[in-house]
């Protein structure tokens, strides 16, 4: 029996460019996004690389009763499962808090927070069950306690997806129980994520964070292959996998004026 992996927001982006890594592994892999047309887009691309077994739900991380019912028929169909990648996120409108909306400030704590608890929530209850399984968490902007105008609700949810990780690997290691915790950094992704509001209002950078993105900034494709190798290999509770480390931002800033990398010259965004 084949290993695999269910991603939440996996339809496109870096979702779907880790599993088709994992898919590329052999592994049968879970798609969970809020888009049937871009989940048969992604389903379609996969089974023209190679046969494996491919599922898809239509599924909203804010709703556990859903998710709840999508784990039921995974494990109904594949026996178990073995990776659990909470990746589905929006972003926010650059604005400072008091120009944001109730509506606004509430979805984005919903997809980017409660909706990474309430899936691990759901998903460990599989996990105790079967006595195996691993949760990757995806961190962001603020899960280093940084802070930047017009990020502040993004932020304060990743950072809360950073404490709730590490509470989460406490409990399971206090519990003793034999299950895998984690943390992905992915650092900056050159997707339609970076300028879309809540998934879908387009909005302009500023100069400035185009020419940061320009040097710090990589293709999904590129990040997914690191993380996808260290998840397949890991065993440990409470491991983190970092892409845009220190010292890789630092060369990345030393090798910036030899650099010809414009990464927006001719709107190569991947689709988030």
């Amino acid at each position: 029996m084949n290993k695999n992996v269910v991603i939440t927001g996996s339809a496109r982006g870096f979702g779907f460019a880790m599993i088709s890594d994992f898919y590329a592994l052999d592994y049968d892999v879970v798609l969970i996004d809020v888009s049937e047309e871009n989940l048969a887009k992604a389903k379609e691309k996969l089974l023209a690389n190679k046969k494996g077994e491919v599922l898809t739900y239509v599924g909203d991380v804010t709703n556990q009763k859903s998710i709840l019912g999508i784990i039921q028929d995974v494990v109904a169909k594949l026996g178990k499962i073995d990776i659990w990648i909470n990746n589905a996120g929006v972003n926010q409108l650059i604005k400072p808090i008091w120009e944001l909306d109730e509506k606004t400030i509430s979805r984005l704590i919903d997809i980017d927070l409660k909706g990474t608890i309430l899936c691990s929530s759901a998903v460990m209850k599989q996990f105790v069950k079967q006595k195996s399984g691993q949760i990757y968490n995806v961190e962001g902007f603020g899960s280093d306690d940084a802070t930047r105008l017009g990020l502040s609700v993004y932020g304060t949810a990743k950072r809360g997806v950073t404490y709730f990780t590490e509470a989460l690997t406490n409990e399971v290691k206090k519990s003793n129980l034999p299950i895998q915790i984690g943390k992905i950094t992915p650092g900056i992704m050159i997707t339609n994520f970076i300028n879309h509001n809540l998934g879908d209002q387009t909005f302009e950078l500023s100069e400035q964070t185009k020419k940061v993105y320009n040097i710090l900034g990589d293709y999904p494709e590129t990040i997914a292959a690191f993380m996808v190798k260290h998840i397949n290999k890991n065993k440990k509770n409470g491991a983190k996998f970092t892409w845009l480390t220190n010292r890789r931002a630092f060369f990345r800033f030393m090798k910036a004026p030899f650099s010809k990398r414009d990464f927006f010259k001719d709107d190569k965004k991947d689709a988030k």
